[in-house]
């Protein structure tokens, strides 16, 4: 269990921060980006939370749950080293990047296929999931690079792909099935 006793430490007041292994990194490095962003994701989970109810509500839940391991993993360097450290760190699995593929073909069932792409918007809960979704791309985008220049776990970026497919599938659900989804008309204003 986290004890947050002490809010403030004035460790980073130099522009560094300390990683999952105590190694102290700059605050605008690639690693604290990335799991920076997955935690700017969470917040905009939680926005949208205020207006989902029921299933809806309780997958989101699991999904900031999930979050926060994501953040755990991507903030701890050295896979290479998981074996031997005095804990073992929390990486993402393939079970969670599952859970979601189930969940959005259960949620896809339901939907028309699209003629056309969707513009984000509609119900404030539809509109919050596309906030949600362009946050979370962010965050796989900054893990994709990550990745290259550092290394990092396979399974997180592979999260954070499924993370903003959900999250597309789930705005269109809440858009009343797809019924309230607000089209792209190309050209609409030339």
């Amino acid at each position: 269990m986290v004890v947050l006793s002490k809010i403030y430490t004035r460790t980073g007041d130099g522009g560094d921060t300390a990683l999952g292994d105590g190694s102290r990194v700059p605050k605008p490095s690639v690693r604290v980006e990335a799991y920076g962003t997955v935690d700017e994701t969470n917040a905009t989970v939680g926005l949208a939370r205020q207006h989902a109810t029921g299933e809806m509500d309780a997958a989101l839940s699991r999904i900031q749950n999930d979050l926060f391991d994501l953040g755990a993993d991507l903030c701890r360097p050295g896979l290479e080293n998981d074996a031997a450290a005095e804990y073992p760190p929390l990486r993402m699995t393939a079970a969670q990047v599952d859970r979601l593929e189930a969940e959005i073909d259960v949620m896809n069932a339901d939907l028309k296929p699209l003629r056309s792409f969707v513009l984000p918007g509609g119900s404030a809960l539809a509109a919050h999931l596309h906030l949600c979704r362009t946050v979370s791309r962010r965050a796989e985008r900054l893990s994709v690079a990550l990745m290259l220049e550092e290394g990092c776990n396979a399974l997180a970026v592979k999260y954070l792909n499924r993370l903003s497919d959900w999250f597309f599938v789930a705005s269109r659900a809440a858009n009343d099935g797809g019924a309230g989804d607000v089209l792209w008309v190309p050209g609409a204003n030339r």
